[in-house]
């Protein structure tokens, strides 16, 4: 049949080793996405939405300015 006996160390190494670290390094990462953005994240956020304004105020220029000059550019498009 088959020899449970060869199955024993694999076993103990997983509880010993493998499973103890897998806990603690799960653990560690639900605390830190529980607490939130570091400092850093939170200016790079920030940027990020600035840089995003300032790209939707030339996209609208941008518009403004091709309704001006060629109205029917939407039709192309």
């Amino acid at each position: 049949m088959f020899d449970f006996d060869m199955l024993l160390p694999p076993i103990v190494i997983f509880l010993i080793f493998v499973a103890p670290l897998w806990l603690i390094l799960h653990y560690r990462s639900k605390k830190q996405v529980s607490q939130g953005l570091s400092e850093h994240e939170h200016r790079q956020l920030v940027e990020l939405a600035n840089k995003a304004e300032k790209m939707a105020e030339r996209i609208n220029t941008l518009e403004t300015l091709l309704d001006q000059e060629s109205p029917q550019w939407r039709s192309k498009v």
